[in-house]
This record gives structure tokens, sequence and C-alpha cells, in this order.
């Protein structure tokens, strides 16, 4: 890009109310950016082409927000006991009972059949009932009454 353009486009950036201005001619980029208690800026053109980089470990996502951010490494003590594991089909509030003066759906060792509600989660003013995929006895509840969940996140361990 030939410089007397780019010294015409800083006249113009300081002539003007503008904070920012890009400009592509090809391959070739000029940005200019005005700093409130600073000169503008420029910046040179990118690389036209980046050496290939290695292939980095690939993580498992429990959640949209883990892909997003890179997810977490899990810790050892994180491990789920055997079974099936009910996960939350949604994002919203957990509540173990239908009310807060009403018992819990499920307790730990209580034997539930396909189709029995585990639980349910609000989400938008929606109540979702979490129902039981398979029969067998309550292993493990992950989550506590109240506790806001993440999609994909285990909520029971049905054995």
């Amino acid at each position: 890009m030939d410089l007397r353009k780019i010294k015409k486009l800083i006249d113009l950036l300081e002539e003007s109310n503008l904070t920012e201005i890009e400009i592509k001619e090809g391959e070739e980029s000029v940005r200019l950016s005005r700093n409130s208690a600073a000169a503008p800026m420029m910046y040179a053109p990118a690389p036209a082409a980046a050496a290939p980089r290695a292939a980095e470990p690939v993580m498992p996502m429990s959640s949209p927000v883990d892909a997003a951010t890179g997810g977490t490494p899990k810790a050892a003590g994180d491990e789920l006991p055997p079974g099936q594991v009910a996960r939350s089909p949604m994002v919203g509030t957990y509540y173990a009972s239908p009310a807060p003066d009403k018992p819990s759906f499920v307790s730990v060792g209580q034997q539930v059949k396909v189709g029995d509600t585990l639980g349910i989660i609000e989400a938008m003013k929606m109540f979702n009932p979490i129902e039981a995929e398979t029969s067998g006895t309550v292993v493990a509840i992950l989550c506590e009454s109240g506790q806001p969940v993440e999609f994909d996140q285990p909520l029971f361990v049905i054995g």
C-alpha cells in the first residue's frame, strides 16, 4: 500500500469524529485507530500464511460453555458411581420437590421405574420434569434443590 495513501488516511482520521478506519486492498490491510489520549496507531498487515500448528490434545466438552471456553479438565474426585447417568436436558434451576413444603421426588436408595419423575428444572418460567430413562435404584443425587444446572450436567445415577 502506498505511503501517501496511509498519510491521507491519518489526516482523514484526525479531521473526523471517527475513532477507527480499516482499509483492505487485495491481501494488504491497514487499520488506524485513535486513542483518546494517544496519537493514532497503525497496524501492519497480517502475515499471508502462518506455519501449521501442532495438533493440540482434544478435551471432551460436557457443555456449550465448556466448548466456548476450552473446558476445564475433570479432577480425579469427579468420577461418577457406576450406573446409568441422568443428565440435565437444559440450562435452568433444579428442584428436588414440586414445592418447598413437599417431599423430594426421589431419594438415594429408592427404586424407580422408567418414566418416574426424578426432579424438575425451571427454565424460562416453565417447569420441566426430569424422568427416569431406566429402571433401577437411585445410587446418587448429584445436585441440590435450588441449584442452577447446565445442559448435559449429571443429575442422578441409577444403578
